[in-house]
């Protein structure tokens, strides 16, 4: 049995004994490390599901993740016992038309933790124990921290979104919303060239997160305005509809509109007018396809410093109280699990 954290319906997250299931052809079994809460994960537990994605039925939580190799199945050539791994959420089919298109984060069939867009839905990884391919794995060297490694997920969704903008260049760009996923998009667009990088939000805390990660400009947005401001590229991370309708109004002719934030059900109301005055691209950006790899690769290289987005860490058996903190934006950015034993030793 596996400790796994489980949502039944909005506010309703239990911690359970769950049966492991036996390994097929080419998968492993991990010991979790450490998991990340997302943004998901908080609107799996305060509404009930995300976007137009509803919990049917109970759903084991969590695919920012990352942990120990404890045992391998048959066929399994590239990983043993005590290897240390990020492991990516996403396992695409790759027979259907997006895979085989070269868009794999499009899969018709994918098998992405802890989500409810399928049903059955895929259960997620916040469990002591939990199964995982191969494929899916990437080794990571012993000086990268677990809570460290399990933000390449959200760093390779950002790193996607900045590859969906085009060059950039020396272009300025606008972030809206500086939420984990704001603060790594400054990191992303810099990585990319941005030569001036705007951050907005509601909020003074995550926004001087975003300021020590190389925002140059931060804007409140709940008492300051963004008259006159005039950008290349835009970001909408905030998921609003006032989030979208300022992205659009700050670009400048010629610019693109990336959508980064999971926008409510149903329609969103934007100045699209612009659209065709400016003649605006506006793209959306959907999880990640390769850049997983890279996000892997630039953090066990030391390349990006990601510390300052690290606010708690918290044992599966206090999983509502980091709930309760990581939803609290004026005092956490990104809050991690770990299994109890670990968190008792420190490791």
């Amino acid at each position: 049995m596996s400790q796994s954290l489980v949502i039944h319906a909005a506010g309703e997250l239990r911690l359970e004994n769950r049966p492991e299931q036996p390994l097929q052809d080419g998968e492993v079994r991990i010991s979790l490390g450490a998991g990340g809460i997302c943004g998901s994960d908080l609107h799996y537990f305060a509404h009930g599901g995300v976007g137009n994605f509803r919990v049917r039925e109970p759903l084991t939580l969590g695919h920012e993740v990352a942990g120990t190799v404890q045992e391998v199945g048959p066929g399994v050539t590239k990983l043993v016992p005590g290897t240390r791994v990020a492991v990516n959420p996403a396992r695409p089919c790759l027979d259907c038309d997006p895979c085989l298109a070269g868009r794999p984060n499009l899969c018709r069939n994918v098998r992405f933790y802890g989500s409810a867009a399928r049903f059955p839905h895929v259960q997620g990884a916040f469990s002591d124990r939990f199964v995982a391919h191969e494929s899916q794995c990437l080794p990571i060297p012993d000086h990268l921290s677990f809570e460290v490694a399990a933000l390449a997920e959200p760093l390779a969704v950002t790193l996607h979104g900045v590859n969906q903008a085009g060059p950039l260049l020396g272009k300025s760009v606008l972030i809206v919303g500086s939420g984990p996923i704001g603060a790594l998009t400054v990191l992303s667009a810099r990585l990319a060239g941005a030569r001036h990088i705007t951050v907005t939000d509601l909020q003074d805390e995550p926004l001087a997160v975003s300021r020590r990660l190389g925002a140059d400009t931060t804007v409140n947005v709940s008492r300051e305005t963004l008259d006159g401001l005039e950008v290349d590229v835009a970001f909408e991370v905030s998921g609003t509809a006032p989030g979208l309708a300022s992205a659009v109004t700050a670009l400048a002719p010629g610019g693109t509109l990336v959508q980064l934030g999971m926008l409510p059900p149903g329609l969103s109301a934007a100045p699209l007018n612009l659209m065709l005055s400016r003649e605006l691209r506006l793209i959306g950006s959907f999880r990640f396809a390769g850049e997983y790899a890279l996000a892997v690769e630039l953090l066990a290289a030391g390349r990006l410093d990601l510390t300052p987005l690290l606010s708690a860490r918290f044992p599966l058996s206090q999983a509502l109280n980091a709930f309760t903190l990581a939803a609290d934006r004026t005092r956490a950015m990104k809050v991690s699990l770990v299994p109890d034993d670990l968190h008792a030793t420190g490791v």
